[in-house]
């Protein structure tokens, strides 16, 4: 990104300071290119809070007008912006303007919104932040997503919180998004709503609007109650502030979803009323921020790599420039057809960005540049096989299996079985040689094969036969993770191997059964399905080589033992944990989704009584139809079959 110093910053007149965070708001909320980083812009805000406190910029929330969805919805209250901090002496003289504890929750990179329920506790709205003052009607798109309940147990009130697309989601869409945030912003504004459910967005509530609660906490254990996701949250003093702070820093790169700092809240709703509000944010609340990571540097070339799926992407060569305290050379430019959309050629000038440590990533073309156009090979760079466009991806055509996809494909099993000593050189000569063509060859190597190879001694030979057959004990989530399936990756691959227990039910899994689980959808189940199918040759090969470890539940002596149960829909004689468990204390297993090997699908009493029919009842009926023997029942039948 473009970096601007504080002598640069210092030396703007208060027209062009305004001027500069003007051009700044603009892009990153009309046309969604930022220029400069989240960093940066806040010291902009910074030195015009300092020379003229009383500008009407600093009280200005910026609208996202470049939405198609035109009604529009007047907030109950403001929805305003947090101040920021950067700095722990900053932040602890926010804390000495009030008594008590503090909230303390990392700061997601979504969407604001705002949900409305009515006295029955029916969602009626869902509204986006807007300037503020007014947003953007979104009710039926954002009852799309599961995350948000149609109904609750109370009401009327307003829960507010962040749409936001959860990263193990995002992968599938990484090659031609710059970042989620941009990507969950245009799916939740689609003319058609079915649309938005398509890229499954999520949602995490964080404040609740209408009921006379004293704490942050309690806001939090009511919207738990509701079924509503929240993220982690800690109750700290001010001596620990910066330990939460320390700790959701470490926690950034395990989670699933992007976080840019951390929100510390005065606990108590009498301080934050005390404490009140500016016309810009309120006083009770602060985001600490993480410092993001980005640059502006020119494009030098572009190198094409290929992957182990033969898609072919292309790499940038850039002018060295400093990330994280590191000297970056390359960055990643996505897909062809990106590419050719931002009109990049050698020489333009490129904002890259490093999210969550991860290799930087083009977001934006600040200048055309003057070189010539980039042309995507006609030949794949490996083995030379013809390429082929197809939609923004290139792919090389080899049907017998491109050189470099292969060892990469080998390079990932190994790694994913954790098999040492079999690095890039060593994986080359083996297959060159005709020793190891797939994944199974591994498992018959002999100490004899590996001595003819090139600098290879008997020690180093008996070392690594030795390494192969110490992984030959495979479990189910790590056997069909090696396999290199595109969107089977640790995410899927645990919650498969977790569902479903074993191979033989994986592999006769069908797209709408994985439709089904949650954080699935339509690509990741496609590809999962479709990758099974072509490596079923393979995953035979194998299964007569190794071990399989499979998860397979044992049934616990009850009548309900070998019945699989899921819950839907507001209970009135239990909650919904306590009757898992009593399903549970019988031998009965709750499933995470409705799949055609679910025994009963349980719909709570008041959603049976008002046949308001959800997406797992719907789901149901529709796999019902198709000759899958599930049942669905009412709360009071299931309390018959508890006795």
């Amino acid at each position: 990104m473009k970096k601007i110093s504080k002598a640069e910053i210092e030396a703007l007149s208060l027209e062009e300071l305004e001027k500069q965070i003007r051009h700044h708001n603009q892009l990153y909320f009309e046309k969604a290119a930022p220029e400069i980083s989240d960093y940066d812009f806040d010291q902009l805000l910074l030195r015009l809070k300092k020379i003229s406190p009383s500008s009407a910029l600093l009280s200005e929330i910026y609208p996202d007008t470049s939405s198609p969805i035109k009604k529009t919805i007047s907030h109950s209250s403001p929805m305003l912006s947090l101040d920021k901090c950067y700095e722990e002496k900053e932040l602890l003289k926010w804390a000495e303007k009030f008594e008590g504890d503090i909230w303390a929750t990392p700061k997601i990179d979504g969407l604001a919104t705002e949900l409305r329920y009515n006295e029955e506790g029916r969602l009626i709205l869902a509204a986006t932040r807007g300037d503020g003052i007014v947003g953007e009607d979104i009710t039926e798109n954002a009852r799309m997503i599961l995350d948000i309940p149609q109904k609750i147990s109370a009401g009327p009130l307003e829960i507010r919180g962040e749409i936001y697309m959860r990263l193990s989601i995002f992968e599938a869409y990484k090659e031609g998004f710059a970042n989620p945030r941009n990507l969950a912003a245009g799916a939740i504004k689609q003319k058609n709503p079915k649309k938005t459910k398509a890229y499954q967005l999520s949602f995490f509530g964080y404040d609740i609007l209408g009921l006379p609660l004293k704490t942050e906490e309690e806001k939090f254990k009511l919207l738990q109650k509701f079924s509503i996701p929240t993220v982690e949250s800690k109750k700290v003093n001010r001596k620990t502030m910066h330990e939460a702070y320390e700790y959701f820093l470490a926690k950034r790169a395990q989670e699933d979803f992007e976080t840019d700092g951390v929100v510390f809240k005065a606990n108590s709703t009498e301080e934050q009323k005390h404490l009140g509000f500016t016309a810009h944010h309120p006083r009770y609340a602060i985001a600490y921020k993480f410092q993001g990571d980005s640059g502006v540097t020119t494009l030098k070339e572009v190198e094409w790599s290929v992957s182990r799926t033969q898609v072919i992407t292309p790499v940038g060569i850039v002018e060295p420039v400093q990330l994280s305290g590191a000297t970056v050379r390359h960055v990643s430019l996505h897909n062809v057809g990106l590419m050719q959309k931002l009109g990049l050629r050698v020489g333009s000038k490129v904002l890259m960005m490093r999210r969550g440590g991860v290799i930087p990533n083009l977001e934006n073309v600040i200048e055309a540049g003057e070189g010539p156009e980039i042309v995507p090979p006609s030949h794949c760079p490996s083995c030379h096989a013809a390429t082929e466009l197809r939609d923004d991806f290139l792919y090389c055509s080899s049907k017998t299996g491109c050189r470099r996809a292969k060892l990469l494909e080998l390079e990932h099993f190994m790694k994913v079985i954790e098999c040492d000593g079999f690095g890039e050189k060593l994986l080359e000569k083996l297959y060159d040689n005709g020793l190891v063509v797939d994944a199974s060859d591994f498992f018959d190597l002999k100490i004899s094969d590996l001595l003819d190879l090139e600098r290879m001694g008997e020690t180093l030979a008996e070392k690594l036969i030795g390494n192969i057959q110490a992984k030959k004990n495979l479990t189910l989530e790590k056997f069909i993770r090696a396999l290199g399936i595109r969107e089977l990756a640790k995410h899927s691959a645990k919650i498969l191997a977790k569902e479903f227990g074993s191979l033989k039910k994986i592999l006769s899994l069908q797209e709408e059964d994985l439709e089904a689980i949650h954080t699935f959808g339509p690509v990741i189940a496609r590809e999962v399905v479709e990758g099974l199918s072509r490596k079923r040759g393979l995953i035979e090969r194998l299964i007569e080589r190794v071990q399989l470890i499979e998860m397979l539940p044992v049934p616990s002596p009850g009548k309900f033992s070998g019945k699989t149960f899921l819950f839907t829909g507001k209970m009135s004689s239990m909650d919904r944990s306590e009757a898992e468990k009593k399903v549970e204390a019988l031998g009965g297993e709750i499933a995470s989704g409705v799949t055609k090997d679910l025994t009963y699908l349980v719909i709570g009493s008041e959603g049976y009584a008002n046949r308001e029919k959800g997406n797992k009842w719907l789901k149901a009926e529709t796999l019902i139809a198709k000759g899958a023997s599930l049942q669905i029942i009412s709360e009071e039948e299931l309390l018959e079959k508890l006795g």
